[in-house]
C-alpha cells in the first residue's frame, strides 16, 4: 500500500497544474475603424508557466505595436491567487471581420476572438496636420424625445502630452447624460502619422422636442518639449507649450412622441426590448399555502434602468401577493446602455382549483424600425391542489355540474336537519340562561394568559416570525373575540399582522422585526375588548340582561 501511494503522489502533483492551466483572451472593444489599434489581454493563473505567449500566429493579420506584462496577487477569503496578464497592442492589416487566432502558452491555448474593422475616410483636412485636435460625432442626427443618442469625443495627438490634460465637463440643457464605460486609449494612423487617441462616449437623452445644440468641448494639455535647450545655463527641463483645442458645435433634432402611441401607456423609445419570467419553484405541483416566487425581467436596449416603468402587478383572486423591491442595473455596450429592471414577488395560493394569471403586456416604440410594438408574456394557468396539512376549508374551484348520488344527498339532508335542531336547542338554552343569575366561570385549563403573553413577548423580541405566529394563535384561542375581530377594531394590530404574514410567506422573513406586533398586543384599548360579565370582584352585574 505504501509503495502504491508513493507512485501515485508524483502523478497527482503533475496532474493538478495541467488541469489548472488556462489561458483566457479578451479585447477592450470588438468594433473599431481602420487604422486604429486594439488591445488584446491574455491572462493565466498558472504560476508554473514562464516566458510569454507565442505571438507568431498574429503576424499574418496584425501588426504587433507593443507588449507589456502585469503580475498581480489577489487575496480572497484567505486564499492567495496569482495572475499574470500580457497586454498586446495590435493594428489590424485588413478590414472586415478579422479573427485573432488562438495563442499558445506552454500547454494552454486561448480561444479565438473576432473583431470588426470598419473602413474609415482618410482625414485630409487641416486638423490632421495639427499636433492635437478633437473630433466630436453623433451616431444619429435625429432622435425621439427621451430616446438615446450617443456622442463620441476623440482627442488625437501626434506628440506626447503631460498628465495635466483636462476636458470641459459635458453639460447640455434639458437632457440627461450618462457616460458609457471608461475612457479608452489607443493608436491610429492618419496620413501616415501615428496618433494617440483618447476616446470618451456619452449617452444623451433629450427631455424636450425641438432642436438641441451640443456646445463645443474644449481640451487643454501641455505638450512634452522634445527640443534640446539652447541655453546651456538653463536649470531643469524646459516648460512645454500649453495647447487648447475645441470641437465643432453639433445640432441634434429631437422628434416628439408619435401621435399613434397609446396615451395611457408609458413612453418607451428603445432599439430593442425583451420581457422574460422565471419561477422558483416551478408551479406545476402547487398546493394551497405554498410560496411561489415569480421574477419578471424587463431588458431594454437604449434606455437606462431608471427610465423603465414598473411592470403590471399580479393582482389575482386566490393569490396573496408579497412584492420585493425592484432590482435595477445598467450595462454599457458598443451601441449604448442596456437597462434592466427585475421585479420579484411571492405568490401564495389561498384556494385550490384553477387560477388564471393574465397576460403581461408592455407597449414600446421601436426606434430602429420606427414603429409601435408589443412585447408580452402569455397568460398562465395555475392548478392548485388541496393541502392536507392545512386545517382550513378550501373551495375546490369551478365544479362542473354532475349527477349527485342519492345516498350522499340523503346524508346532506340529515346533517342539515341535525344542525337546525341543535341550533334551535342552543338558542333555547341561551334564552333560559339569560334570566339566570350570573355565576363564576369555570377554572380555565391550559396555560395562563400571563404565560401566553410572555411567549408572545419572547418570540416577537427574538424577531422569530414562526414562533410568534404559534404563540399568537395560542393566546387568541383564550380570548373572548377572534384575532380578526381585534385586528378590525385596532389598526396598529392589523398593520402588525400584515407585516407578520408578509414575513411568513416571502423571502424577507429573516429581516422581520417583532417590536411593532408586541407593542400592538400590549396597547389594545380596553374599549376594544369584550367586557367580562363577571368583574374581578366575582360579583354578578347590577343590571343583568
Amino acid at each position: 500500500m505504501t509503495r502504491f501511494t508513493a507512485l501515485l503522489l508524483p502523478l497527482l502533483l503533475c496532474t493538478v497544474p495541467a488541469q489548472a492551466a488556462e489561458l483566457t483572451a479578451s479585447v477592450d472593444r470588438s468594433r473599431l475603424n481602420s487604422g486604429e489599434t486594439v488591445e488584446l489581454t491574455l491572462e493565466t493563473s498558472d504560476v508554473t508557466q514562464f516566458g510569454k505567449p507565442d505571438l507568431t500566429a498574429l503576424e499574418a493579420l496584425f501588426e504587433v505595436r507593443g507588449t507589456r506584462q502585469v503580475n498581480q496577487l489577489n487575496t480572497l477569503n484567505g486564499d492567495n491567487r496569482a495572475t499574470t496578464r500580457w497586454i498586446i497592442t495590435l493594428l489590424p492589416k485588413e478590414n472586415g471581420s478579422v479573427v485573432i487566432p488562438p495563442l499558445q502558452l506552454g500547454d494552454a491555448q486561448s480561444q479565438p476572438i473576432t473583431v470588426q474593422v470598419v473602413e474609415s475616410d482618410t482625414r485630409e483636412n487641416q486638423n490632421s496636420l495639427d499636433p492635437v485636435f478633437i473630433e466630436a460625432s453623433l451616431d444619429q442626427s435625429s432622435v425621439y424625445v427621451q430616446a438615446q443618442a450617443i456622442l463620441t469625443l476623440r482627442i488625437y495627438h501626434s506628440v506626447s502630452l503631460y498628465d495635466d490634460s483636462s476636458l470641459t465637463p459635458l453639460q447640455i440643457a434639458d437632457a440627461r447624460i450618462e457616460q458609457l464605460g471608461d475612457t479608452r486609449t489607443y493608436e491610429k494612423d492618419l496620413n501616415g502619422v501615428r496618433h494617440g487617441v483618447i476616446e470618451m462616449r456619452y449617452a444623451i437623452y433629450p427631455q424636450h422636442s425641438g432642436l438641441l445644440t451640443i456646445a463645443p468641448q474644449t481640451f487643454s494639455a501641455t505638450l512634452v518639449d522634445t527640443q534640446p535647450s539652447q541655453d546651456a545655463n538653463a536649470q531643469g527641463p524646459k516648460p512645454g507649450k500649453l495647447m487648447r483645442v475645441s470641437s465643432a458645435e453639433i445640432p441634434l433634432t429631437v422628434k416628439p412622441k408619435p401621435l399613434t402611441y397609446p396615451v395611457d401607456a408609458p413612453w418607451l423609445p428603445a432599439r430593442s426590448l425583451s420581457l422574460s419570467e422565471s419561477w422558483n419553484p416551478e408551479p406545476e405541483h402547487t398546493q394551497v399555502g405554498d410560496s411561489l416566487t415569480r421574477s419578471l425581467t424587463l431588458k431594454v436596449e437604449g434606455l437606462a434602468a431608471s427610465q423603465l416603468p414598473a411592470l403590471p402587478a399580479t393582482d389575482v383572486n386566490g393569490l396573496r401577493r408579497y412584492p420585493d423591491q425592484p432590482v435595477l442595473s445598467n450595462q454599457s455596450t458598443d451601441r449604448g446602455i442596456v437597462g434592466s429592471r427585475e421585479e420579484r414577488e411571492a405568490l401564495v395560493p389561498s384556494r385550490s382549483g384553477a387560477i388564471d394569471l393574465p397576460t403581461v403586456d408592455v407597449v414600446w416604440w421601436n426606434t430602429f424600425e420606427d414603429h409601435l410594438e408589443h412585447s408580452s408574456l402569455p397568460a398562465r394557468n395555475l392548478q392548485v391542489a388541496n393541502n392536507p396539512s392545512l386545517q382550513v376549508d378550501t373551495p375546490t374551484g369551478n365544479l362542473q355540474p354532475s349527477v349527485v348520488d342519492n345516498d350522499v344527498l340523503w346524508w346532506w339532508k340529515l346533517s342539515t336537519l341535525i344542525l337546525a335542531c341543535t341550533t334551535l336547542l342552543g338558542f333555547g338554552l341561551w334564552w333560559r340562561a339569560r334570566w339566570q343569575p350570573a355565576v363564576h366561570r369555570a377554572a380555565q385549563t391550559g396555560p395562563s394568559p400571563r404565560t401566553l403573553m410572555d411567549d408572545i413577548k419572547r418570540a416577537s423580541q427574538a424577531n422569530d416570525p414562526q414562533a410568534t405566529r404559534q404563540a399568537l394563535d395560542a393566546w387568541a384561542r383564550q380570548q373572548p373575540e377572534t384575532l380578526a375581530d381585534m385586528a378590525a377594531r385596532f389598526v396598529p394590530l392589523s398593520d402588525a399582522l400584515d407585516g407578520l404574514n408578509g414575513a411568513l410567506y416571502s423571502e424577507t422573513g429573516q429581516h422581520w422585526q417583532g417590536e411593532d406586533l408586541w407593542r400592538a398586543i400590549r396597547t389594545i384599548p380596553a374599549a376594544e375588548r369584550v367586557q367580562d360579565p363577571v368583574g374581578d370582584s366575582g360579583l354578578p352585574p347590577l343590571y343583568p340582561k
